[in-house]
């Protein structure tokens, strides 16, 4: 049974885009809508690889929207802690870039319509965020609301890329299995989205792609191109734009990091190989299962730590590197 929470009002919170409302409405009136998919993404939570931020991006440059609401981030976002950056130019300043936290509607490459829910992730009254969520939810008959991102894991990156499905709709992604019975985590907004949703009966679905811990920290778009390929079979969304971007950009990539790596040093090399045979005899050559396996000759935690974040600083400092989010993770 869902515990007892005292009652939120959400009202105030966002306001409706009439023309973008009215668009959902029609789409929900005709006589054999099922409802809409409902995507949904926040910046600023644990998204190993830029992840799910790769597929927001590439979904908002390859289709056009309309917004049907907007969230009120003066109320939800701590400025001070996450400034939005302003232009000055010779002696004033010229533009200021403002947050948006929308829900917009779109369509795939077949005319299929769905939402996409996304912005910062907000900084306070999450009870009340989540419950107005609750509420758009009910009032445009989402049927399925999916959330994605990337998890660091102890994986090497010349194997596939895993995932962890979570939710109430997990078989809509068959062949993975959870990695571990129960676990204590900081929380994030959207889980707590799937959390809510789920106990008030709604069907929620969420991804977690598997990011080789040593390049968590750059953008890797194989992982976002495995997540964009399980919503589409999860979802049926047909999205050829966003997937052929990534797999141009997933190439490159890994181009960039083995190049990385024979320029690195052989104790890096040395860690990726124990990472390799960690995972081959746990879950084979083609799929990632249950990680939990005897131990292999693996360095200690600490120096994993201090060949990474070494790694990681030669990389941000080298001359004529890529910066992140190009061609390669940075």
């Amino acid at each position: 049974m869902p515990r007892e929470r005292e009652s939120v009002d959400p009202q105030g919170m966002y306001v409706w885009e009439q023309s973008g409302l009215d668009a959902v409405d029609e789409i929900i009136g005709e006589p054999d809508s099922a409802g809409l998919v409902l995507l949904y993404h926040f910046e600023g939570f644990m998204d190993a690889g830029d992840t799910g931020e790769q597929i927001v991006e590439r979904l908002l440059e390859s289709q056009p929207y309309l917004t049907v609401a907007r969230f009120d981030v003066d109320r939800l976002i701590d400025y001070r802690a996450r400034r939005p950056l302003m232009t000055f130019r010779r002696d004033r300043w010229v533009s200021y870039d403002t947050p948006r936290l929308d829900l917009r509607l779109m369509r795939d490459a077949t005319g299929a319509p769905f939402l996409l829910l996304a912005g910062p992730e907000p900084d306070a009254q999450w009870e009340g965020f989540t419950a107005a969520v609750q509420e758009i939810v009910d009032r445009v008959r989402a049927r399925l609301a999916v959330t994605f991102h990337g998890i660091p894991m102890g994986v090497p990156h010349t194997r596939p890329v895993g995932l962890t499905p979570h939710g109430n709709r997990t078989e809509l992604i068959p062949g993975h299995r959870s990695l571990f019975d129960e676990a204590q985590v900081p929380g994030s907004a959207a889980a707590l989205i799937e959390l809510r949703l789920a106990e008030s009966g709604h069907d929620v679905l969420g991804v977690g792609a598997h990011v080789p811990h040593y390049i968590a920290r750059s953008t890797y778009p194989d992982a976002a191109l495995v997540v964009a390929e399980a919503i589409t079979s999860a979802t049926g969304l047909v999205l050829p734009d966003v997937a052929h971007q990534l797999r141009t950009q997933a190439l490159r990539a890994q181009d960039e990091i083995e190049r990385q790596l024979a320029e690195g040093d052989e104790e890096l090399v040395s860690v990726v190989r124990g990472l390799e045979q960690q995972y081959d005899a746990v879950a084979g050559a083609d799929t990632r299962g249950n990680l939990v396996a005897e131990p292999a000759e693996l360095p200690s935690a600490d120096e994993l730590g201090e060949v990474f974040e070494r790694f990681l600083a030669e990389r941000e400092s080298g001359g004529g590197e890529r910066p992140p989010g190009e061609d390669g993770p940075g």
